[in-house]
């Protein structure tokens, strides 16, 4: 007999829970809410600089002298390279890519050897920005064949990076205010808050190449072969907000 109205008091409070639990449910998905998009933007100058720079070499029966005449270019590139830059900024040189293999030509269906071919990519990293047509130049004059990518950035996008998105929330809260007011309510806190941060490189390098054979001499009768627009590099913060209101 105890045990049945333990039971049927069991039941009772179970089946008396259920409509506050319901209610509950019901008040949190009809609970209003207004939802706006702001952004906010800057224009930075670049002030870090990471080229790509090739040595290619090539011998039509050895391997090991195109191979020798590789180590040979890149060694006085990299040499003369490490003395233009400051590596207490962070600056470096460092060789990124080396490859070595045969190069076929194709005649139909049949393959027919062509040469040997060695490739080096040399990277530099540089806060010395306004050195880079220099350095580009100097790499050339000393056997460089190919200036594969440029790319300007800089060293302060965290710190600009977080004050947009700073300034895009505020902007975000404002309008929702805004919105709210309008709309006879207010803001009672935050539904969802997504950012994201980006940054556009609006530089434009422009590159007047030069054959290994005439780079010096056309270099030292002209003074640079190599021009670059550093533009500026433009940071966008964007933030999709969406606020309860009451």
């Amino acid at each position: 007999m105890k045990k049945a109205l333990l039971s049927i008091a069991a039941l009772s409070l179970l089946v008396s829970c259920i409509p506050l639990s319901t209610q509950a449910v019901t008040d949190a998905v009809e609970r209003g809410f207004v939802s706006v998009n702001t952004s906010a933007n800057t224009e930075l100058v670049p002030d870090i600089a990471d080229v790509s720079i090739a040595v290619q070499t090539f011998d039509s029966k050895s391997l090991q002298k195109a191979t020798a005449e590789n180590k040979e270019i890149s060694e006085k590139v990299i040499s003369a390279l490490k003395t233009m830059i400051n590596t207490q900024e962070g600056d470096y040189v460092k060789t990124m890519n080396y490859s070595a293999s045969p190069v076929y030509s194709y005649s139909g269906s049949k393959r027919n050897f062509d040469k040997y071919q060695v490739s080096n990519t040399i990277i530099i990293h540089t806060k010395s920005i306004d050195k880079v047509e220099a350095m580009i130049d100097k790499a050339i004059a000393l056997g460089a064949t190919n200036v594969d990518n440029l790319d300007l950035s800089v060293s302060n996008y965290d710190s600009q990076c977080n004050e947009l998105l700073v300034t895009a929330t505020k902007k975000a809260q404002t309008r929702a205010n805004i919105l709210a007011k309008a709309a006879a309510t207010s803001i009672s806190g935050v539904r969802s808050l997504n950012v994201s941060c980006s940054a556009n490189n609006s530089v434009t390098p422009q590159y007047r190449m030069l054959s290994a054979n005439l780079a010096s001499a056309d270099m030292e009768a002209k003074g640079t072969a190599t021009t670059i627009e550093k533009g500026v590099v433009k940071v966008y913060a964007t933030v999709s907000a969406t606020f309860f209101v009451k």
